[in-house]
């Protein structure tokens, strides 16, 4: 139990040498230290965390980023407008002076790492994770402060195997990138939804970008004067493709993974948790839908929006799927049982999943209210905004007003509201607010519900019908001083307690998050507390129970490394996936002027006079997609996929969706990375983008 199946594993590359005989075996030629090193350049230098959420990596000595177009998307939607749509038509600079600053881009690198566990973790005893992680806190401060170089550095002390594991990285964030090249969304998001985290896929899921650094090399924000990012190291780019069972690497930062979660857990999740979440999402992507079809403007506004809740629409949905079908519940239920029996035989105790059912049990009928505050009440924009005005209710109320307080409070609503307000459209918001006003109503136990409906909503707009909702709606949009920039701007000036407490957006939001606080927060308190502590003890009896074998800690947005191999798979009975996808797939699924499925004419005019040049393979026919089996997750997307030699062959983007249990669950049989192939993307930068200035760049390698 817990010992890892072949090619699972999400590895810490400061640890990689526990590994490298079995990375060895399985065809990678490099080091340990080729892998990871403090002291010498390595292939960790040229990876990065891209924008907080994803993974890019270096492949030119001029500071040139590879991710993918969907890491990039938001920015790239940041940068367009209908006169110049790049998000539409793609992009592909031609001088270092066509680059575009992509302003709020940031790119992480990571310094070194070091387990600080001894130095963390207290000497004596506490009675819960809450009380021993506050007494931690100065010793962290400490460390963290005297790991950061006088600000030069970033130093963070990240927890592991539920607290009983401790390591400090140290970062170095460059702030000035500049978007590089990008394809046209028709093929960078080739296949939309209907394709996404599914195999056989033909999507150029790539995007580039450049780090630029002060005359020094170091980080600085952007300036005309900043020169292109010199890296310690970067990846020379691979065109001589991949075959079934060829070593496959994945450097990255993995967001979150909840391996060591119990059967208890996973009911929830299945049962109220991930239905609640689908259904929430599907109402809000259909009024966006319906508002995006029918006006450019508003598709272009709203198109990177639309993109992150569709993608972890389909995920939930998709997970809750696999977790049932594979019967990991039942799994999970056999290996509780076989590790009480050992807990039995270690004098330990024996009571720990009866202690955990106990807690969900008693947390379970607040689970779907906490999930529709965050995905219902918080996913209105207007509601949002209502919560943070709420929060100067205290400093007004104070007979001595705190002006000091009170100005970073005005200061923080008008820099949130301005955010917020980028991707806002009136009438899509307005009818998301009806429409989840209702369906909290509609969803949740009574005895759960916010006040607003009977004290508010019901007096004066009638009992529960939907004209109900989309009358209120009304009145508080054309009546909240929130979405009019003079009243919002005039109360800023001079804010009032009772102007604030008459809006009717900030009462509407005021009734939610009072009854949270009051009748839900608690209980969601006391689970978390009491999950902690459980789960810390499940987690410090694994690692007793496994001592002197390789465990990998879930995933928590840090470098990890996953290694594996190209590996086509049956998906079920008579059907049989191959590991790769060509050309003339991707053609194979036009569809002139639909929405996911159509393709610039150009393109096609490309793809069809066989003009492939050194990219083909040796069929003559171009590659689009590869699998392998590598174990990914969220924040993986842009990850580099590296062959032995330590080369850059594929550009990983998504995962499949026979194994979307994944995050909780590794599937030998089934787990698969899809990658867009180097040879794709190396030929649209070259005969299609005609961006031959991107190819001198790089090291390519036959």
């Amino acid at each position: 139990m817990w010992t890892t199946k072949a090619d699972e594993g999400m590895w810490l590359p400061y640890l990689i040498g526990k590994n490298i005989q079995d990375m060895q075996n399985k065809g990678f030629r490099l080091t340990a230290e080729d892998v990871y090193s403090a002291n010498h350049s390595s292939l960790k230098d040229a990876i990065v965390q891209f924008g907080g959420g994803c993974t890019a990596e270096l492949i030119s000595s001029q500071g040139l980023l590879l991710t993918n177009h969907h890491c990039g998307y938001g920015n790239i939607a940041d940068l367009s407008t209908v006169e110049n749509n790049y998000l539409e038509d793609g992009f592909w600079a031609k001088s270092l002076s066509e680059e575009i600053p992509a302003p709020g881009l940031t790119v992480k690198f990571l310094v070194s790492m070091e387990d600080v566990t001894d130095f963390v973790l207290p000497k004596k005893a506490y009675k819960s994770q809450e009380e021993k992680e506050k007494a931690m806190e100065p010793v962290i401060d400490k460390i963290t402060k005297d790991a950061s170089g006088g600000g030069k550095y970033v130093a963070q002390v990240r927890s592991f195997f539920n607290g009983n594991q401790y390591f400090l990285f140290v970062y170095q964030i460059y702030t000035d990138v500049r978007l590089v090249a990008t394809p046209p969304n028709a093929l960078g998001k080739y296949g939309g939804d209907t394709d996404n985290w599914m195999w056989p896929r033909h999507t150029a899921d790539f995007s580039i970008f450049r780090i630029y650094a002060d005359k020094n090399n170091q980080p600085a924000p952007y300036n005309p004067d900043n020169v292109p990012f010199k890296p310690k190291h970067y990846l020379p780019v691979s065109i001589k493709g991949v075959k079934e069972s060829d070593y496959t690497m994945i450097m990255g930062y993995p967001g979150r993974t909840n391996r060591y979660a119990t059967s208890y857990e996973l009911d929830m999740a299945i049962n109220e948790v991930n239905p609640s979440i689908v259904k929430v999402r599907e109402e809000k992507l259909a009024i966006m839908r319906k508002y995006m079809n029918e006006d450019e403007a508003v598709k272009l506004k709203l198109a990177s929006k639309y993109a992150q809740i569709a993608n972890y629409w389909k995920y939930f949905i998709g997970q809750t799927e696999q977790l049932k079908k594979q019967r990991v519940i039942a799994k999970k239920q056999k290996e509780e049982k076989e590790y009480i029996q050992w807990v039995a035989s270690q004098g330990m105790n024996t009571n720990l999943m009866k202690e955990f059912e106990g807690s969900i049990n008693q947390y379970k009928p607040y689970a779907k209210s906490v999930v529709y505050l965050s995905e219902a009440f918080y996913g209105s924009t207007l509601s949002r905004l209502g919560a943070l005005a709420k929060q100067l209710e205290t400093t007004l109320s104070n007979k001595k007003t705190d002006q000091a307080a009170l100005d970073k409070q005005i200061a923080s609503l008008k820099q949130i509201r301005q955010s917020l307000m980028e991707d806002f459209v009136y009438d899509v918001e307005k009818e998301t607010f009806a429409a989840m006003t209702e369906m909290i109503y509609q969803d949740l136990p009574k005895n759960q519900l916010p006040d607003v409906y009977e004290k508010v909503i019901f007096p004066v707009y009638g009992k529960n019908s939907e004209q109900t909702y989309h009358k209120y709606a009304n009145y508080v949009f054309k009546n909240t001083f929130l979405l009019d920039e003079v009243k919002f701007e005039k109360f800023c000036a001079h804010p009032s307690l009772n102007e604030l407490k008459a809006d009717p957006a900030v009462i509407y939001a005021s009734s939610f998050v009072n009854n949270f606080e009051q009748n839900i927060q608690s209980r969601l308190n006391t689970y978390n507390s009491e999950k902690a502590d459980l789960s810390h003890e499940y987690t410090a009896g694994l690692l007793k129970r496994n001592k002197g074998k390789l465990m990998y800690p879930d995933a928590n947005s840090t470098m990890r490394v996953t290694y594996g191999s190209v590996k086509s798979y049956k998906p079920q009975d008579a059907v049989f996936y191959d590991y790769k996808t060509y050309m003339d797939g991707l053609l194979a699924k036009y569809q002139p002027g639909d929405l996911e499925f159509d393709l610039p004419q150009d393109f096609i005019n490309l793809a069809e006079s066989g003009d492939f040049g050194r990219y083909a393979d040796e069929t003559g026919n171009m590659p689009v997609n590869f699998i392998s089996n590598n174990d990914i997750t969220g924040g993986n997307s842009g990850s580099p996929v590296i062959n032995g030699k330590g080369e850059l062959v594929g550009l990983a983007f998504d995962g499949n969706w026979e194994a979307m249990s994944g995050d909780i669950s590794f599937d030998q049989e089934f787990k698969r990375t899809i990658c867009v192939d180097t040879r794709f993307i190396l030929w649209l930068i070259e005969k299609y983008g005609k961006a031959n200035n991107l190819i001198k760049e790089m090291d390519i390698r036959h």
